[in-house]
């Protein structure tokens, strides 16, 4: 059965260097959520391990906020972020 899906964002910008993704949040996500970023090339899940915002580690992001987390693999910018569960 598939797991139930939840737009919570959209991914504004991605760092190379270090593998991280900024989501502009429409809903809140905590750290430790499990999310599926898909988009023109992307389609992953992976589990939320590290979350920051303004450079700052946060344990949730509420909507509105842009904040940044780890990905395991390149995103780009307009690719589509889902809470799963």
């Amino acid at each position: 059965m598939a797991e139930k899906e939840k737009k919570i964002g959209e991914i504004t910008h991605y760092f190379s260097n270090i593998n991280v993704g900024i989501i502009k949040l429409s809903n809140p996500l905590k750290k430790g959520s499990k999310v599926k970023i898909v988009g023109n090339t992307s389609d992953f899940e992976q589990t939320v391990n590290e979350m920051q915002f303004d450079r700052k580690e946060i344990e949730e992001g509420s909507s509105g906020q842009e904040v940044g987390i780890k990905v395991k693999e390149k995103v780009r910018e307009g690719d589509e972020v889902f809470l799963l569960g």
